[in-house]
Formats: structure tokens, C-alpha cells, sequence
């Protein structure tokens, strides 16, 4: 019998690509959406809920196995989770595989890590199965910087030297999908920390970008006050900005020079190098 696999954060950029993942695989997708008119093209049953309000998670979570959860960044992250943990513990849920990020801990240098430890911490306490994914920086972070990489040949962050363990999202999807699609009790406990194949400054990426693209791609350093006028003026909120000049202090120290060998361990194969993403989004970066 197939499992029910409710995906929350359906329309993200991550869940987007788990379900591609787990296309043509036995199981039953669901997604949870906070407005139906965005599933658009989604291939599962779609319901409608949001995780800021729990009465109205009941009917997506009915007769679920497996939930797939992914809680927007904000400074209400762990009341998403909880919602969510309660609704699934009402309806039954076998299991929990859950995003995380990199480095969650208590003593994180960022909030957004801080928060996560919190949502992990109760996760761990859900008394279903469980597993924690811990992803570093997406490569597809870099289609934000498209425009500017397009028109000017030129992008800039807040990052200074930083080296980066960059992972691309497509190899985080692929490895829910193998938890997922396992036996529940093989990866119940674990948490997952899931990095590229190598870190790489950001001059390094835009050497990769150049040899993708046929053109020369330059990384121009940024002061965290240059950055953070940039974001707002896009309409980013005033506490993801703040969020993400604490990543980027925190990258540029050195934290986030890391990789693990968990994506390969998983997949049997080694995980996506930058010369792969830049390879295949290069229609992105283009004029």
C-alpha cells in the first residue's frame, strides 16, 4: 500500500523540487498551501492551511504518513512547527523529516539557526519518527544575484572571502526523497547535515559562472549597510535582513567552511559541483 506524504511549504523552492524527486514514486503526495491559487501545476492533492493557524492544518494532515516539513524563516518559525508537530501527532503521522539548516544549535551565530535548534529539539521530543535535514547555503541563492549578473556581468554580497560548502537544492530534494522513500526506521534519529562537494569563495563562483556563461562574471565584496539597503529596497523585511547580515558576518569568520560526505552516502553518488548548477541555470544569468 502506498504511503500519504503531506509536503508543507509545497510551493518553496525546496519542496518544489522534492516533489519533482519523488515523481513516479509509490506514494501519495499531498501539499500544503496557504493559498490555492498558487498550485498552480503542483502534481499532488492540494489543500489549503496555514501553519500560523492550527485549526485550519486538520483536513491536510488526515490520514497521513509521512510529513514533510518546512517552516518559513521568521521570528514565528518554532510556533510553525509546533503547529505542525501538533497536527500531526492528532492525526496519527508515523513520521516527521524536517528542514533544518546548517548549524542549528543554541548558541548559533544567527537567529535563524537559533530557532531551528528549538524546532529540532521538539521535533526530537515528537514521540514519532523523526529525521532532521541541515543544508548549507543553496546554490540557488546565487538566481537572486541573476539580474545583476545579466546586465552588469557583476554581483555583490556581503560575504568578503568567505569559503562555503554550497549545496545545491536539487541534492537536498534527492535526499528527502531517499528518507522518505525508505523504511521509516533507517534514518528515525538522524540528523543530516548535507553540504556540497567542496566549499568555494565567491570569486570561485564567479569564475564558474564565467566559464558557464562564456563571459566574464565578477564578485564585487559589499559592506553589510550596502547589502542591507540593497534588500530593504527590494521589499526584503526589515527581520530577514537582519538575518541574513548575521549568516553573512558569520560566513565571512569562517563558519561556514565545511563539507560532510552525507549527500553521497545517501544517494550513492556524489553530490552537484557549482559547475553543474552554473551549467544548467545558465539561461538564468543570461541578458
Amino acid at each position: 500500500m502506498s504511503r500519504t506524504v503531506l509536503i508543507t511549504g509545497a510551493t518553496g523552492t525546496v519542496s518544489t523540487a522534492l516533489m519533482k524527486a519523488l515523481d513516479g514514486a509509490d506514494v501519495d503526495l499531498r501539499a500544503l498551501v496557504r493559498e490555492e491559487s498558487r498550485a498552480d501545476g503542483l502534481r499532488a492533492e492540494v489543500f489549503v492551511g496555514d501553519l500560523d493557524d492550527a485549526r485550519s492544518l486538520p483536513p491536510a494532515f488526515k490520514g497521513v504518513r509521512d510529513v514533510w516539513l518546512l517552516t518559513p524563516n521568521g521570528p514565528r518559525a518554532p510556533e510553525h512547527n509546533m503547529n505542525a508537530v501538533w497536527a500531526a501527532r492528532q492525526a496519527g503521522v508515523e513520521r516527521i523529516v524536517r528542514l533544518s539548516v546548517v548549524g542549528a544549535a543554541h548558541d548559533a551565530p544567527n537567529r535563524s539557526g537559533r530557532l531551528h535548534a528549538l524546532s529540532d529539539r521538539e521535533t526530537e521530543r515528537c514521540g514519532m519518527r523523526w529525521t532532521i535535514l541541515r543544508p548549507h547555503w543553496f546554490m540557488q541563492n546565487l538566481l537572486n544575484e541573476a539580474g545583476d549578473i545579466a546586465t552588469t556581468g557583476t554581483f555583490s554580497l556581503n560575504l568578503a572571502a568567505a569559503r562555503i560548502g554550497m549545496i545545491d537544492v536539487r541534492d537536498i530534494a534527492e535526499c528527502a526523497a531517499r528518507v522518505l522513500l525508505d523504511d521509516p526506521d533507517r534514518h528515525h534519529g538522524r540528523t543530516y547535515t548535507l553540504t556540497g562537494p567542496r566549499s568555494l569563495t565567491f570569486d570561485e563562483v564567479a569564475r564558474q559562472l564565467s566559464l558557464a556563461l562564456g563571459r566574464s562574471i565578477t564578485y564585487l565584496p559589499v559592506s553589510d549597510d550596502a547589502k542591507r539597503e540593497t534588500l530593504l529596497g527590494h521589499g526584503v523585511p526589515a527581520w530577514i535582513a537582519d538575518m541574513l547580515e548575521e549568516y553573512a558576518r558569520a560566513y565571512a569568520s569562517g563558519w561556514g567552511d565545511l563539507t560532510t560526505d552525507t549527500v553521497a552516502d545517501l544517494l550513492g553518488h556524489p553530490p552537484r559541483d557549482l559547475a553543474d548548477f552554473a551549467r544548467d541555470h545558465a539561461a538564468a544569468f543570461l541578458p
